[in-house]
C-alpha cells in the first residue's frame, strides 16, 4: 500500500510539473481573469475565517514564509518551497525553527516586510498583545507554539515546547500567510494589505470581489494577470450554466458537482475539468452543551441511523469515498484503510439492523412515533450544504428525530456553529493542510474554536501530542488510524462521507494545477496566465 501511495502521489506530481513547465514555455502577460463566486466572503481576513469563500480570492494577497507548490498537485513535506523565507532551519532537539527572510519586499502600501511582522502575525493567531482577531479558527493549530522571536530584521525563529515535525505543513498552508504589524484586524478584514501579488481593490455583497496586479510584485515577471474580478452567483446551476455560456473564464473552488459535470462537457466539450478528491468532509455536528444532546445515547442513535452510502449513491454518483477524520487513500495519506474502517461501529452496511437498535435506543430515553423529538438541522446556505442535509432530516425521522431545515447565509455560518449557537447541524469540514496534527487539533481538541461539537476528552488530547511527536510516520500513521476511530465511535463529529468535485476552466487558462488532497492552498495565482 505505501509503495502504491507513493506510484500514485509521484505520478499525479509528475504531471503538475509538466503542466507547470508547459505554461513556463510561453506565458503571455495581461488580461483580467473572469470567475465566479458562490457567495460574499465574510471578510478579506484569511487568519478569522474558516471556509474557501475567503482563502480561494483572497489568497493572492498575501504571502506565506513557506507554501505547498502551486504546480505540484499532492502536496506533502517533500513540496513545501520558500515564498517570504528564503530558507529555514531546525535546531538540534527540533524544538527551534529558523527562517532567514528575503530582503527588499514591501507590503502594498510601501511599508516594509520585516521579522517584526512575522512576530506581529503570530502574537494576533495565539492571542498575545493588544491586537485581537474577532475569530480565530486556528489558534488550536499553534498549542505546541511558545512564541515568536526576531533575532534580526531578516531572521525569525519560532520556539516549539516540544519537537512536532509536521509544524512546516502547518506554516505553508493557505491559512497561514503573513500579516503587516502595522494595520489592523479591523482594516484587514474590509481592506487586507498583504505582499503578494495581487492588491484588493473592492467588495460589494452580493455582487463581485475585485483584485488587480501588483506592479512592485517582489518575485520579477509575476504574476501575469492585469487582474481577478469574481462575480458572485448564489444559484449553482446559474453559474455553471453561465460558465458554459463562456461568461466566466472559471469556476469557483471545486465547485461543479458529479452530475454538473456531465452538464459542462456535454455543453462545452472544449473546457478544461478535473474532477478530484477535496478533502472536504460531510458531517453530523451535534452541540454536546445542549439537552437532550449532552446524553451520548442519543448521539449514538443518530450515528446508527445514517445511511452513508445512501448519501454517496445520490449526491455522488457513487464516487464519493467513505472515512473517517483523515482523508481515505489512496489521496489521502493518512485516513483508515478499507478494511480497518469496516471495524469502526456505524460504518456497519446493515442499515436496517442499525436503525432497529437506534429506535430502541430513543424509545429507551422516552421518544417513539407518538412523541418524536423536534429539532431544528441548521446548516449553510449553499447547495452544496443544503442537499445533503435534507437526507440526513430524512434518515433522522426513521428513529422519531422530527426535524426541520434551518439555513444560514455564508457570512454567518461559520461564526454561529463556532459559539455554539445551534443544536444538530449539517456541516462540511475542509482540511486546511493533510495531516493529522492540523484536523486533530482544528476539529477535536479541547477548547479549539472550530471543536464546533464540544467534543473534549483528557486522553484523547494525550494522544494528539503523542502521534504529533512521532518521527517514525510509518508507526505515527497507524496510531492515527486507532485515534480517527476512538472519534468516529465516539460520535465526536461523526463523518458522513468525504466529497469529489470538478475544477473547470475555458482552455486559453494556463498555469493553474488542481490540488488533490486540499482545496485551500493553491489559490496564489501568480502562475496563471491567459493565452488570448
Amino acid at each position: 500500500m505505501k509503495r502504491r501511495l507513493f506510484t500514485i502521489a509521484s505520478a499525479v506530481s509528475m504531471v503538475g510539473l509538466m503542466l507547470g513547465a508547459e505554461a513556463a514555455m510561453a506565458q503571455k502577460d495581461g488580461g483580467v481573469l473572469k470567475a465566479y463566486h458562490r457567495g460574499t466572503p465574510p471578510s478579506g481576513s484569511i487568519h478569522e475565517e474558516a471556509t474557501n469563500s475567503t482563502v480561494a480570492p483572497y489568497m493572492g494577497v498575501y504571502n506565506n514564509l513557506i507554501m505547498y507548490d502551486q504546480a505540484i498537485a499532492v502536496e506533502s513535506l517533500d513540496t513545501i518551497v520558500p515564498d517570504l523565507a528564503k530558507k529555514w532551519a531546525w535546531n538540534g532537539d527540533k524544538t527551534k525553527l529558523t527562517f532567514t527572510l528575503r530582503k527588499g519586499v514591501k507590503f502594498h502600501d510601501g511599508k516594509p516586510f520585516t521579522a517584526k511582522d512575522v512576530v506581529c502575525t503570530w502574537n494576533l493567531v495565539q492571542g498575545k498583545g493588544k491586537a485581537k482577531l474577532r475569530k480565530n479558527p486556528r489558534k488550536a493549530w499553534y498549542k505546541n507554539l511558545d512564541k515568536v522571536t526576531a533575532d534580526n530584521d531578516h531572521q525569525a525563529t519560532f520556539h516549539l515546547k516540544r519537537k512536532q515535525p509536521a509544524f512546516v505543513a502547518l506554516l505553508a498552508s493557505g491559512y497561514s500567510p503573513v500579516y503587516p504589524c502595522h494595520v489592523s484586524p479591523k482594516k484587514m478584514r474590509t481592506h487586507p494589505i498583504g505582499t503578494g501579488p495581487f492588491k484588493f481593490v473592492s467588495l460589494k455583497q452580493n455582487e463581485h470581489v475585485k483584485f488587480r496586479k501588483n506592479e512592485n510584485y517582489w518575485k520579477a515577471g509575476k504574476p501575469h494577470l492585469d487582474g481577478i474580478n469574481w462575480t458572485i452567483i448564489k444559484s449553482r446551476s446559474t453559474r455553471v450554466l453561465a460558465f458554459i455560456a463562456g461568461k466566466f473564464d472559471f469556476t469557483f473552488n471545486v465547485d461543479v458537482t458529479i452530475p454538473l459535470l456531465k452538464d459542462v462537457k456535454s455543453q462545452a466539450p472544449h473546457t478544461v475539468c478535473e474532477l478530484v478528491t477535496t478533502n472536504v468532509s460531510f458531517n453530523l455536528i451535534v452541540n454536546q452543551f445542549k439537552p437532550p444532546f449532552d446524553n451520548a445515547k442519543i448521539r449514538k442513535a443518530m450515528v446508527l441511523t445514517m445511511d452513508r452510502k445512501a448519501f454517496i449513491d445520490i449526491l455522488g454518483h457513487g464516487q464519493f469515498l467513505q472515512g473517517g477524520a483523515m482523508m481515505p487513500p489512496p489521496s489521502g495519506v493518512w485516513g483508515m484503510p478499507k478494511e480497518f474502517l469496516k471495524t469502526t461501529a456505524g460504518y456497519d452496511p446493515d442499515v436496517k439492523g442499525n436503525r432497529a437498535k437506534a429506535r430502541e435506543i430513543m424509545k429507551s430515553l422516552g421518544y417513539g412515533p407518538d412523541k418524536p423529538l423536534k429539532v431544528k438541522v441548521s446548516t449553510r446556505n449553499i447547495a452544496a450544504y443544503r442537499d445533503p442535509a435534507v437526507i440526513l432530516i430524512d434518515h433522522l425521522k426513521e428513529i422519531y428525530i422530527d426535524a426541520t431545515l434551518d439555513t444560514i447565509e455564508t457570512s454567518n455560518w461559520h461564526a454561529k456553529v463556532a459559539r455554539k449557537d445551534y443544536m444538530v447541524g449539517l456541516n462540511a469540514t475542509g482540511i486546511g493542510v493533510d495531516d493529522p496534527d492540523a484536523n486533530f487539533y482544528e476539529n477535536y481538541s479541547c477548547g479549539s474554536q472550530r471543536n464546533y461539537t464540544g467534543y473534549c476528552k483528557p486522553e484523547m488530547e494525550k494522544l494528539f501530542k503523542q502521534q504529533s511527536m512521532m518521527e517514525d510516520q510509518a508507526a505515527r500513521k497507524k496510531l492515527v488510524w486507532e485515534i480517527d476511530k476512538t472519534l468516529q465511535e465516539d460520535a465526536a463529529r461523526p463523518i458522513i462521507y468525504h466529497s469529489k468535485a470538478a475544477q473547470c476552466w475555458q482552455p486559453y487558462v494556463k498555469g493553474f494545477v488542481t490540488h488533490v488532497n486540499s482545496l485551500y492552498n493553491n489559490w496564489r495565482m501568480e502562475d496563471v496566465w491567459m493565452d488570448k
